[in-house]
């Protein structure tokens, strides 16, 4: 057999036969050049054709497209334009336009056209790269058809490929869909490939798996079958290789709160020339692991190059998904409540999907999760809630435990912000979540903020529990309250706090420590509005407030000696116990009359007496 001949048998068995891309591309190489040379034209169509490959953009570096490119437009100007391997071309060059702009419109039409013509081939070929080009989360009634049909075409090529190709395609998409019956499918894709390998359905196959085995909460074993498809992608010669091994184990890492780690990784993963010319979840992903990371400068960096790709108005790809749940996550982290907002919005009409990667080689479980963080991030409580209900209930029918425990803990988070964090139902959820993460070697981020924080606003506190806050007028009890707020967990004498101080060893110089500072911004505070009205000539507004300075500087010379010395010790600690004590009950039964809440959390957190202390559970 000579050379053309056997190079352009060998290559179309290796695509079509054993699945090795990388074999094809060799034999089609040179079976191209040697076609070239003699002028043969059909053979240089042939080649042309295997140089495609069996999926949409194959070929990733600039020069690899451009040259693939080059020969099949060279090779379709030489055929009569009626004819089978005319459209053939036809429908490879408008796929991989398509692809490359996020769209399908072109070789859909083609598709139509195969089908008039009555060239199975060149159908089962359309079929399958309008599959392809039709990933994003937009089009999974369309692909379910698409898939069908190249099911029932391969009886009619007798390609085995054919028939690989649509039961994948089917089994993706069940998936995608979270389909109850996915399973079923991707059993019958299994027992396909029982009648020999085929390289490079197999390795798509693998990466499903590995998703399923993240699902099941088996870290372990999905991060070794991450790793074996990943050498098996490579050995096929399948460019996804690296950005899929990278996108799982950004998964796996997630889940055992361990992304961070991943920056550096991640870092050197977008200059890769493997990557997908549409692919933007890598740099989803680093924004997400920096923020982790406290890296705030370059989570911000990595968020604003995607507000020209998935925040921008453009066709959704199949990683659109994953890297909206990235950008929520981040935004979460770093506090950003209009990225949240914006990402919401553009997430909503998914909610009843699974944030999957096309197709289905890693999966985050329901789009409700995302909108239950961004609606957190912005402080809607309410929608948050029902979204993360939501979501729990979606991941328990998809069989993803991690996505559950996250989800689960997330929802407490967002009852525990609207209710109080000694809510009962915030503190099962919660609690639940925690069980379930401990048993499958998760980590939680630590979320739940049960903090209550106080400032000074103007002539009075504004008190904040989460999301809850309240504006209470001042009293000798909220500087007290204030200090043991700006101090969680530590112990102030109660004459320290009389004196405006916060000795834990007896009374210091007035005005030093917390509960001095708390004295001392609201006399600056005070000075500073008594000169702006009385410049304003509202002399009786000054008046008020110079009123309530005499009242704070009472309050310290009340405990203070002359000069700031503290008071003799004997009978001084009995008074300052039993006034401190008293002054502070009378703020939080202020505040508890605002907002019974934050009161409650209050009553449950700060101790009065010698010592006093605040300390949140």
């Amino acid at each position: 057999m000579e050379t053309l001949e056997w190079a352009l048998l060998d290559g179309e068995r290796a695509l079509l036969v054993t699945g090795d891309l990388r074999r094809a591309r060799e034999r089609f190489d040179v079976a191209y050049r040697e076609a070239a040379q003699r002028g043969d034209r059909p053979a240089m169509a042939r080649a042309a054709l295997g140089l495609g490959g069996m999926w949409a953009h194959e070929h990733r570096t600039a020069a690899g497209a451009a040259m693939v490119r080059v020969r099949q437009r060279e090779a379709l100007a030489l055929l009569d334009p009626g004819s089978a391997p005319a459209l053939r071309l036809r429908i490879r060059l408008a796929a991989e336009d398509d692809y490359r702009g996020g769209g399908h419109e072109a070789v859909l039409a083609l598709v139509a056209e195969a089908r008039s013509a009555d060239v199975p081939e060149a159908l089962a070929e359309a079929l399958s790269l309008a599959h392809h080009c039709a990933l994003g989360p937009d089009h999974g009634t369309l692909r379910l058809e698409l898939a069908r049909e190249l099911i029932g075409v391969a009886s009619r090529t007798g390609r085995r490929a054919d028939l690989l190709t649509g039961l994948l395609w089917y089994a993706a998409d069940l998936l995608m869909a979270a389909d109850p019956h996915a399973e079923r499918a991707l059993a019958e894709l299994r027992a396909a490939l029982e009648a020999g390998p085929h390289r490079a359905i197999g390795f798509v196959l693998g990466a499903i798996e590995v998703m399923l085995s993240i699902r099941a909460g088996r870290f372990a074993q999905a991060e070794q079958r991450a790793a074996a498809c990943h050498e098996l992608g490579t050995a096929a010669g399948d460019d996804n290789a690296t950005a899929w091994y990278g996108c799982q184990l950004a998964a796996i890492r997630w889940y055992q709160g361990r992304v961070a780690e991943l920056v550096p990784r991640l870092a050197g993963l977008l200059g890769s020339p493997t990557l997908s010319a549409v692919d933007d979840s890598p740099c989803a992903a680093l924004a997400l692991a920096a923020a982790a990371a406290g890296d705030r400068r370059l989570a911000e960096s990595m968020l604003a190059r995607l507000r020209g790709g998935v925040l921008a108005d453009r066709p959704r790809t199949s990683t659109w998904l994953a890297s909206m749940y990235a950008v929520v996550e981040a935004a979460g982290l770093l506090g950003d409540a209009e990225l949240a907002a914006g990402a919401a919005a553009e997430l909503a009409p998914y909610a009843e999907l699974p944030v999957t990667t096309g197709p289905g080689i890693a999966c985050f479980g329901s789009v409700h999760h995302s909108l239950g963080v961004a609606a957190i991030t912005m402080g809607d409580l309410d929608r948050a809630a029902g979204h993360l209900r939501t979501a729990v209930h979606e991941n328990l029918a998809l069989g993803h435990w991690p996505a559950v425990a996250l989800s689960r803990s997330r929802l407490g988070q967002a009852l525990a912000l609207r209710d109080g964090p000694r809510d009962g139902t915030a503190r099962r959820e919660l609690a639940l979540a925690a069980q379930e993460a401990d048993a499958l070697g998760m980590t939680l981020p630590p979320h739940v903020s049960g903090r209550v924080t106080c400032r000074p606003c103007g002539p009075r506190w504004q008190v904040e529990l989460g999301a809850r806050a309240v504006l209470v007028d001042h009293c000798a009890g909220m500087a007290h309250l204030a200090a043991l707020l700006a101090s969680p967990g530590q112990e102030i004498t109660a004459t320290g706090l009389a004196a405006g101080s916060a000795g834990s060893a007896g009374p210091r110089p007035v005005l030093d420590g917390p509960a001095g500072r708390a004295y001392k911004d609201r006399l600056a505070q005070l000075d500073a509005e008594i000169d702006e009205l009385e410049s304003n000539h509202l002399r009786q507004q000054a008046q008020a407030r110079r009123a309530e300075r005499d009242r704070l500087v009472a309050e310290l010379a009340s405990a203070a000696g002359l000069g700031g010395r503290a008071r003799g010790l004997a009978g001084g600690q009995e008074r300052a116990r039993t006034a401190v004590g008293t002054a502070i009950r009378r703020a939080v039964e202020r505040i508890a009359t605002a907002d019974p809440v934050i009161g409650e959390e209050l009553r449950a957190t700060v101790r009065t007496g010698a010592l006093c202390s605040y300390s949140p559970g």
